[in-house]
């Protein structure tokens, strides 16, 4: 398997994955089917709203498994780095002050599968991410993007 096809996760990301494909599997998939049937029940499926909803939901349902089972197959799971250099990488909970702001920032690094900047996880592929990769508290960075930004590192943690 080449590098290309693997994806990043994190130890928690990858249980949150697989929590979901169990829920989808036993859970969804069934209710799913009992659904089908009741509406195969009604009769003609040609103008039956709940069968093509059902249907339509099935294909969602097996389309997301697959999806997951692919990331899980391709999964390399980062481990939290055990060194007493505090460098931020995959994993690392990291705390920031642009230097054209007054409030600082908190942000876990992860894959871009784990990506959720609305609760501030944020790719390790991002501008933010890859500028802060590899730094240690006290390191002042230059992140690249649209606009470029400086930011300090103040803080760095290893998620448990």
């Amino acid at each position: 398997m080449s590098n290309d096809n693997q994806t990043i996760l994190t130890k928690d990301g990858a249980e949150k994955l697989k929590e979901e494909l169990n829920r989808l599997i036993n859970v969804e998939r069934p209710q799913i089917i009992e659904a089908l049937a009741s509406a195969r029940a009604q009769g003609d499926l040609k103008e039956n709203a709940d069968y093509d909803a059902a249907r339509n939901r099935q294909g969602e349902v097996e389309g997301r498994i697959k999806e997951i089972e692919n990331i899980l197959a391709n999964a390399k799971i980062v481990r939290e780095s055990t060194n007493n250099d505090k460098v931020v990488g995959i994993g690392s909970k990291v705390t920031i002050k642009a230097s054209n702001e007054r409030s600082e920032d908190t942000y876990t690094i992860v894959g871009t599968v784990e990506a959720d900047p609305i609760n501030n996880k944020i790719s390790n592929e991002s501008p933010l991410g890859l500028a802060l990769t590899g730094h240690r508290v006290g390191d002042e960075i230059e992140v690249r993007g649209k606009v470029n930004y400086k930011v300090k590192i103040l803080n760095i943690q290893k998620n448990k």
